[in-house]
């Protein structure tokens, strides 16, 4: 364990203060460490056979590569940049807007439904705070809303690209873990129905207590609502296709990208909202992203191959039997684990780091690994609005100059108690399913 918890401190190490990218900090450590498990040390570099380490490193590099189900990844980020050009984000909040902007508050809560919406489609957290920032951010400060409630919406909104499907977080860690994604993407969805439900939730109890921070908008006539419902049919025919066949099982969640990539390129045709120049930028755009995230999963497999062979997982385990406390008490200090790296990490770089640590633990101890993927990601979302490091509130000020940070911060709490409560929920549901049979059975 010792060899494990020095690589995982050298790898801070290079993060933080050397400032080495994620993938390759992760990839140097993983490949470092596992060589000097296999024998190298100071005193033989010149004589030391690297066959070992070089073998795990190509191996991974090159099954990584061929993998078959790795291909739902850029499939799905292109179907979200082809939706994204075609405008749908425009319309899902006019569409929200039409049956919620006359109440008290309402613009914050349509664009808290834009943003589950947006990032059923989407799966980027940043990139749906990103957009519905330019997009509600205008009408919100046309009505006099206060700014730490309308950022804060849109902030929190956000967070939910990473778990309402497809989400592409779910993705890497069903690949990470060998979960079926099939199954983290029906369990993601009620959790995040949930977190939508408790956001709006949020908003009433903030205007509730201040009403002038989200006064109300013109109330829309039926024939009005209805007709911003036509404008986002198609895209919601398109979810429905997509999500519907996996949760049928008619296709695999590589077929159903490869459908929804397909169905969105033939949605932005039929908009009139493609030019060779703007395709080519979006193809451009997928192939970075995708190549990015293929480079930092190809570092974390590398660093979970060390940590593997140090022993840590197993260490680990014994070491927590042999402290004789329930298994839940044992997922809440990984739940606090989770807070405190979240204040620090972002989204994806915490998810690498400690599922190869944590999950071969939580699944020793009995726990369901989709339910833990679940539980994980709500984590990760809590984080992308925690200071100091709220990845989605520093997107928002890149978008909005004018707005302070601390601003966003601010009107950030309610939302956040919200993700709180919705943990709990969802941890609580674990516990009952560990506790409810021995009480039956007793």
């Amino acid at each position: 364990m010792t060899v494990a918890l020095i690589g995982f401190a050298l790898l801070l190490l290079l993060i933080v203060m050397v400032r080495i990218p994620l993938a390759f900090a992760m990839a140097l450590v993983g490949f470092f460490g596992f060589a000097y498990l296999s024998g190298l040390r100071i005193d033989n570099l010149m004589d030391f056979r690297w066959t070992a380490p070089l073998a795990m490193a190509t191996s991974r590099v090159i099954s990584t590569a061929q993998e078959y189900s790795l291909s739902v990844i850029p499939l799905f980020i292109l179907m979200g940049n082809l939706v994204t050009r075609s405008g749908l984000s425009h319309e899902l909040y006019r569409a929200s807007n039409a049956f919620m902007g006359h109440m008290k508050g309402g613009l914050s809560m349509a664009t808290v439904v834009a943003c589950g919406g947006f990032s059923a489609i989407c799966g980027s957290s940043l990139a749906t705070s990103a957009t519905m920032a330019k997009v509600a951010m205008p009408p919100m400060r046309k009505y006099g809303y206060d700014d730490s409630l309308a950022t804060a919406s849109i902030a929190a909104g956000g967070t939910l690209g990473i778990l309402i499907p497809p989400s592409v977080i779910l993705v890497i860690y069903g690949l990470l873990t060998e979960t079926s994604i099939r199954e983290l993407f029906a369990a993601g969805f009620i959790p995040g129905m949930i977190g939508i439900l408790l956001y709006l939730g949020a908003v009433r109890w903030v205007v509730w207590r201040h009403p002038e921070k989200g006064p109300g908008g013109e109330r829309q006539s039926w024939p009005q609502r209805l007709g911003a419902l036509k404008d986002v049919r198609d895209i919601l025919l398109l979810f429905l296709l997509v999500m519907g066949g996996i949760y049928l099982g008619v296709f695999t969640p590589t077929e159903a990208a490869g459908i929804g990539a397909g169905g969105a390129f033939v949605i932005a045709l039929l908009r009139k909202s493609l030019t060779l120049a703007s395709l080519f930028e979006l193809l451009t755009d997928t192939a970075r992203t995708s190549a990015m995230l293929f480079t930092v999963l190809i570092g974390a497999l590398i660093f979970s191959n060390f940590i593997n062979r140090a022993g840590l997982p197993d260490e680990l385990l014994t070491f927590v039997t042999s402290l004789d406390v329930s298994p839940m008490t044992v997922i809440f200090v990984i739940l606090m684990i989770y807070m405190v790296l979240g204040m620090v990490f972002e989204s994806l770089s915490m998810l690498l780091l400690t599922v190869p640590i944590f999950f071969p633990l939580v699944q020793s101890l009995g726990f369901d690994p989709v339910w833990f993927g679940i539980v994980v990601v709500i984590v990760t979302e809590i984080s992308l609005i925690t200071p100091p490091v709220g990845m989605n509130v520093f997107v928002l000020s890149a978008v909005l100059p004018d707005v302070r940070t601390g601003t966003i911060f601010r009107g950030i709490t309610p939302f956040w108690c919200a993700d709180i409560l919705r943990l709990t929920l969802i941890t609580l549901v674990s516990w009952i399913s560990l506790v409810l049979p021995q009480l039956l059975y007793r």
